[in-house]
């Protein structure tokens, strides 16, 4: 087996001190004290069991081992200055992989993509998108955007967005469309409601809301998607429930109606960063989805 390397911070100390010829200017540049230096090459010298420095005047000056450790430690150090610094680069460089619902992703994300793109060049965005459970910890996932209750776990970073409302909607093509409007919310008791399997309680958390008793609700056609869902309301297929988020624009352009509002949810839509991840970018694209939202 090999001789085990002397500790890094001795030979940092030793590599500055043979540079700069000064254990006091060494000790400038570390930001620590002449004390420190001084120590940390005696350790050195008593580990190799050489001289790396005599005296010379005030000053000090390299023994024959010193030039020898020190082209080694030289070339040694920049090596690592400059992989750190290309990994650095290649960080700021690589795409940025943001994984979201396909159904946010389709109604909400792509009809703002070409403005993030302008306003957040850098990014290089590349989207992944699942209408199945999302995994924010996917090797190669950057960040996740998702709905989901607090707290939330200590390994993430979490930049919470916009808090969830849910509310049934139904295009005006829908054929009990003009008996429903202006009726009070007890009136879809006698409605067959179009659910998903995605969120199995969204219907009874809006019942609740209203006081509406849960029992009393009809469930029409299920779909397995958010997304199938939405494309079946604006068919005209009959009343959907969803995020005012996913609806918002439909709802603006007449193609969905809400008679009966929206109303809050304990889910927060947020971002979520691995530690591990820098955050830096992360931060810029939270941003700017407040900003958005």
């Amino acid at each position: 087996m090999g001789r085990e390397l002397p500790s890094l911070n001795a030979l940092r100390a030793f590599d500055v001190a043979a540079r700069l010829e000064s254990v006091s200017k060494a000790a400038d540049e570390l930001h620590v004290t002449h004390g420190a230096v001084s120590r940390q090459l005696r350790s050195l010298e008593e580990e190799l069991g050489v001289a790396l420095f005599a005296k010379a005047g005030r000053g000090i000056q390299l023994t024959a081992a010193g030039r020898q450790l020190r082209d080694a430690s030289r070339e040694a150090f920049d090596t690592l200055r400059e992989a750190c610094a290309r990994i650095s680069q290649d960080e700021t460089q690589a795409p940025f992989l943001l994984a979201c619902p396909g159904s946010l992703l389709a109604r909400w994300f792509i009809p703002r993509l070409d403005r993030l793109n302008r306003q957040l060049p850098e990014l290089s965005l590349h989207l992944s998108a699942s209408e199945g459970e999302l995994d924010p910890r996917r090797p190669g996932t950057s960040a996740t955007l998702l709905f989901a209750e607090p707290p939330w776990p200590a390994d993430m970073q979490v930049y919470p967005l916009l808090r969830e409302s849910i509310g049934p909607v139904f295009s005006p093509r829908y054929a009990r469309a003009a008996a429903l409007l202006e009726q009070p919310p007890a009136v879809l008791q006698e409605e067959a409601l179009l659910h998903t399997l995605s969120r199995p309680r969204a219907w009874s958390d809006w019942a609740k809301a209203n006081a509406l008793d849960t029992h009393s609700l009809q469930r029409g056609q299920d779909f397995e998607h958010l997304y199938y869902l939405l494309e079946a309301a604006l068919s005209g297929l009959g009343v959907a429930i969803a995020p005012r988020l996913l609806v918002a624009d439909d709802i603006a352009a007449g193609r969905l109606l809400a008679p009966w509002g929206f109303v809050d949810t304990p889910s927060q839509l947020a971002l979520w960063v691995p530690e591990r991840q820098p955050q830096d970018k992360a931060r810029r694209l939270a941003e700017w989805l407040r900003s958005q939202l």
